[in-house]
């Protein structure tokens, strides 16, 4: 549970906030002093702390908030700053704790929860990505593990998205969140983080869908890279635990797809954005034909109760297109 690929050397110094967006400054100082203040209690060696003992004091509510919470739209960089907060935190690699709201149910679905308080406990932090409200019985079962951690002293972080031209209009926001966490409110600020989709800005719109000739030469043409037809991989998804995407994305250089069509039904959609979002991890690319990435969901799934992370699919696949554009204009020249 380390922050993926992507945000393995991603640090508070490289996070480029906008000048125009004052939010996001304060957001890098306020987790600034969050991750020394968690630095503090390790013994010369980064060891343990003595709360695993069970005879050191709880911490104060002077001390500071235990947990923070990162509310903003989509591309403002969230992620970058929790996986810098990992980073910045003074203790072993051991010792912290990085994973999506879904890994985290994975974990206490694979150890017991018993065991997974046991395990997290001993930790100095514990972030959570894309933390979501869209099962009630996994937003309880976070709700009060989350509640076990705080009593043994582990520092949480957490984020999710607040939908484009949606604020305030019955978003995932920070009164959803610390109303979810039922009594742990009093122990998250909130920070809000201001400013538009990086993945976007200042870039010309996405690259066109290619032909299928141009995708076939450039999957033979790049070491490493996959082919599919679309319709094909959405049906092997369907045969693969979604906790697998990762591992079956492990090794893969680009992501060739013919045939991208809109998806048919919720359960594809749900299965396809988890690929999206383990490919955006690893930093791979997708070239693809067929029709535009932000086609891929019907407007009734967008503006359905899992429309948060059909729009972050739509943002990761875009980048991910963006970025093999180079493939593409390679395969031509041959």
């Amino acid at each position: 549970m380390v922050p993926p690929p992507r945000f393995a050397t991603v640090s508070f110094d490289n996070y480029l906030t906008d000048p125009g967006q004052p939010s996001q400054a304060e957001a890098v100082e306020a987790l600034r002093a969050f991750a020394a203040r968690l630095g503090g209690g390790a013994d010369a060696k980064g060891g343990r702390r003595r709360h695993r003992f069970r005879r050191e004091a709880k911490p104060a509510a002077s001390s500071g908030p235990r947990g923070m919470y990162l509310d903003g739209g989509y591309g403002v960089g969230k992620t970058h700053l929790l996986a810098s907060l990992w980073h910045a935190t003074p203790a072993a690699p051991e010792l912290k704790a990085f994973g999506t709201f879904v890994e985290l149910t994975n974990l206490v679905g694979a150890l017991g929860f018993q065991q997974t308080v046991k395990t997290l406990s001993g930790h100095r932090l514990l972030c959570i990505d894309e933390f979501e409200l869209d099962d009630p019985g996994d937003t309880v079962l976070v709700s009060t593990l989350l509640g076990k951690l705080v009593e043994a002293g582990v520092g949480l972080a957490a984020t999710s998205n607040t939908l484009p031209g949606k604020l305030g209009e019955g978003r995932f926001a920070a009164a959803d969140f610390l109303r979810e966490i039922q009594g742990l409110s009093a122990r998250f600020r909130t920070l809000r983080i201001d400013g538009e989709d990086y993945r976007h800005r200042g870039l010309p719109a996405a690259p066109p869908p290619h032909s299928d000739e141009t995708v076939a030469r450039a999957a033979h043409r790049v070491p490493g890279a996959s082919l599919d037809d679309f319709p094909a991989l959405l049906d092997h998804l369907s045969r693969v635990h979604p906790s697998r995407y990762g591992a079956m994305c492990d090794g893969v250089q680009a992501v060739c797809l013919t045939g991208v069509a809109p998806v048919p039904d919720q359960s594809t959609a749900l299965r396809l954005v988890v690929l999206a979002d383990r490919l955006y991890d690893r930093e791979v690319p997708v070239l693809a034909s067929g029709v535009p990435f932000d086609r891929l969901f019907s407007e009734e799934m967008l503006s359905g109760g899992y429309r948060k992370k059909y729009f972050r699919a739509i943002s990761r696949l875009t980048a991910l297109a963006r970025d093999a554009k180079g493939l593409a204009d390679a395969s031509d020249e041959h």
